[in-house]
Order: structure tokens, then C-alpha cells, then sequence
């Protein structure tokens, strides 16, 4: 799929037909990833791919709009890993690159994604690092719900002529 339509044409999606998500397209989400743009060039992410249905269940009871983890074929969990910080305090950036990264991939790959936010929200952090074990140095910045989508939805032109100035407010 082309750059600009994908960026265009993605959605939201948050239920699914069930179809399991292949390990090469998590791989491919992954790769899709981990070529975000990074401060300092750190790399300073994680990621947990989550497909045991308990644990998605769970995650439900963790964070209140991740419903559609109960039909979804899996998770991906990104994570700023605090220690290998170089510039500190741009996880968030670099784990935000790698998320949009992550929804960009999975609509090109025909499959349908939505980015569920963790961070700031220090009771779902600390909640679901205590459920995937996660060490306190590695934070969660969001949860993607992944599977096939079950009904499409039209893209929704967006751009506003008002939000833009041009040299100085």
C-alpha cells in the first residue's frame, strides 16, 4: 500500500473475525516498529506480543476501553525501557513513533488495529506490568489490539485549514 493512502485510509478497529494473525505478520508489525524514528538513535523500546486469551482477558479488567482484546487475534504491548535511556525522558516519543509504525504496517497488511493508551495512567501501568511481569524499568506506553477487521470503516477526511500557521501564531 502506498505511504500517503495508508496514512489516509487507516482506522480504528475494534472488533474482528476471529482469523489468528500469522507469526510473520507480528514479525512484520515488529520490524515495522523497531524503524521508528528513536532520540539519540536509543532504541529504547520493548514489546510484548500478548495471543494467550487469559492474558487478553485480563487485560481487560486492567484497562477500561480494551474490550475488543476479547476478540482480538493479539496485543502488542510497547514499552520504554528506562535503562537504555541515552536521551533521557524520550521514550514516550520514540515508543509513540513505534506505535504509529505498528497501526500503519497492520492496515497495509489488510489486518485492523487500535491503539489503546497505558501511559500516563500511572494504576493501568503499573496494574499491567505486575500482569506481564514486566520489570519496573520498563513502561508501557500503549497496548495495540491486532486482528482481521470485521466490517470496514471509511476513512474520514480530517485536515482543518484552522490548525494550521504559517511562520508565527
Amino acid at each position: 500500500m502506498e505511504t500517503i493512502k495508508a496514512i489516509m485510509t487507516r482506522r480504528s478497529i475494534r472488533s474482528y473475525t476471529g482469523k489468528k494473525v500469522s507469526a510473520s505478520q507480528i514479525k512484520k508489525l515488529l520490524e515495522a516498529a523497531m524503524n521508528a524514528p528513536s532520540a539519540c538513535n536509543q532504541q529504547a523500546w520493548q514489546f510484548i506480543v500478548v495471543s494467550d486469551r487469559k492474558v487478553l482477558t485480563a487485560i481487560t479488567k486492567i484497562h477500561p476501553y480494551a474490550q475488543m482484546l476479547k476478540q482480538a487475534s493479539c496485543s502488542i504491548v510497547v514499552c520504554g525501557d528506562i535503562k537504555a535511556e541515552q536521551c533521557k525522558d524520550y521514550w514516550v516519543q520514540d515508543c509513540s513513533a513505534a506505535t504509529q509504525n505498528i497501526l500503519l504496517a497492520a492496515h497495509a497488511l489488510g489486518l485492523g488495529a487500535v491503539w489503546l493508551g497505558v501511559y500516563p495512567r500511572m494504576e493501568r501501568l503499573k496494574n499491567l506490568q505486575k500482569l506481564l511481569g514486566m520489570p519496573k524499568k520498563v513502561m508501557p506506553l500503549s497496548i495495540i489490539s491486532i486482528g482481521y477487521p470485521k466490517t470496514k470503516v471509511k476513512p474520514v477526511n480530517r485536515y482543518s485549514a484552522k490548525k494550521v500557521h504559517h511562520d508565527k501564531w
